[in-house]
């Protein structure tokens, strides 16, 4: 059965903390209530805390550079990273922070409803909604940022529920294809990020998740033959939920692929190019840098293979009669700089 498309606001959660099954579904815009995670309806600590997991993670993709930021609180910890590639040379430079118990950390509640800020030791983040779209600041010893991620009118927001149960649960928005610029001051140096040919991706999560969980995630974003392409693909862990977080923006409208897809790739091969298929679309991901995180913590541990890459392919948008599909006709796309990681949590 399909998932169905969300039109109207609803939220995450029922008044005792557990899934509001009306928010099962995607939407174009992100228009899922989630001030219920971490508390219940009574403003207490959740009977979950522990399980409840919030974040923002920006990337963004310039001609000379790739940046990235993390805001999070995990109940029991707040983790935190700001991370920037020199394309060219290679050279990164980054600063984590894993603070135990969670403190110096702001979330809204929900996307859009607040500012999110980290303070740690050697890191200041702080993400700001602005007129036009969301401001990113970041700054570390080595280097700092100041971008704005635009917001075009009419541009779609793929905004998913995930569940795995009525108390384990995610709502993600994952939003490609965002023009950026800005500045970047790095190595003494100030870089300019500029217009037209610089791109952000948001990924905003609230849930409450199972302990052990891998997935994957890709996505890229660029001008292409004359449009503007978006890709978003996930796996793994949306896997018998009936969710799945895939689609493909082309000038700001999103084409959700309702099915899993395929993912064909070897870590153990860094350079040999992964292939994601599946709902009409054909990608190769051809890597150039891998950054790879291993963190224990004890009884938590967290395993990332992330590569940088470019994406090329072909996509033959499903005619729901809603997404204009037979209006675009076939996609052709290649140069778009994006991402596509392996993960394992357990936290």
């Amino acid at each position: 059965m399909p998932l169905p498309e969300i039109t109207e606001r609803v939220a995450l959660t029922l008044p005792d903390g557990s899934l509001d099954r009306r928010s099962v579904g995607w939407a174009r815009q992100p228009l899922v209530d989630t001030s219920g995670v971490a508390r219940d309806g009574r403003g207490r600590w959740s009977r979950h805390r522990g399980r409840n997991k919030r974040w923002e993670y920006w990337g963004v993709v310039t001609p000379t550079h790739v940046l990235a930021l993390t805001v999070s609180s995990l109940d029991y910890a707040a983790v935190h990273e700001v991370w920037v590639l020199d394309r060219e040379t290679g050279r990164t430079w980054g600063e984590a922070a894993t603070v135990v118990p969670a403190r110096g950390v702001e979330l809204p509640g929900s996307l859009g409803d607040g500012p999110a800020r980290a303070r740690a030791t050697n890191l200041a983040i702080d993400l700001d909604e602005v007129d036009g779209g969301t401001r990113l600041r970041a700054r570390t010893r080595d280097v700092s940022f100041d971008m704005v991620a635009e917001l075009p009118p009419g541009h779609e927001r793929l905004a998913v529920v995930v569940p795995w149960s009525d108390t384990r649960f995610q709502y993600t928005v994952k939003d490609v294809a965002r023009p950026a610029h800005g500045t970047l001051w790095v190595d003494g140096r100030t870089v300019e990020v500029p217009a037209g040919s610089s791109w952000a991706v948001l990924d905003h999560g609230r849930g409450r998740w199972p302990y052990d969980v891998r997935w994957n995630w890709g996505a890229g974003s660029g001008a292409s033959h004359g449009r503007v392409v978006g890709i978003q693909v996930g796996g793994r862990w949306t896997v018998g939920t009936g969710s799945t977080e895939n689609a493909v923006h082309v000038d700001g409208r999103i084409h959700h692929l309702p099915d899993e897809i395929v993912w064909d790739y070897d870590l153990a091969d860094p350079d040999r190019p992964w292939r994601v298929t599946g709902g009409g679309l054909d990608a190769t991901f051809e890597p150039f840098h891998t950054k790879v995180t291993r963190t224990h913590l004890g009884i938590v541990s967290s395993s990332t293979d992330q590569c940088f890459g470019t994406w090329s392919g072909t996509f033959a948008p499903p005619d729901d009669g809603r997404s204009g599909a037979a209006a675009i006709g076939p996609v052709r796309f290649d140069g778009l700089v994006g991402w596509a990681e392996e993960v394992h949590n357990r936290w």
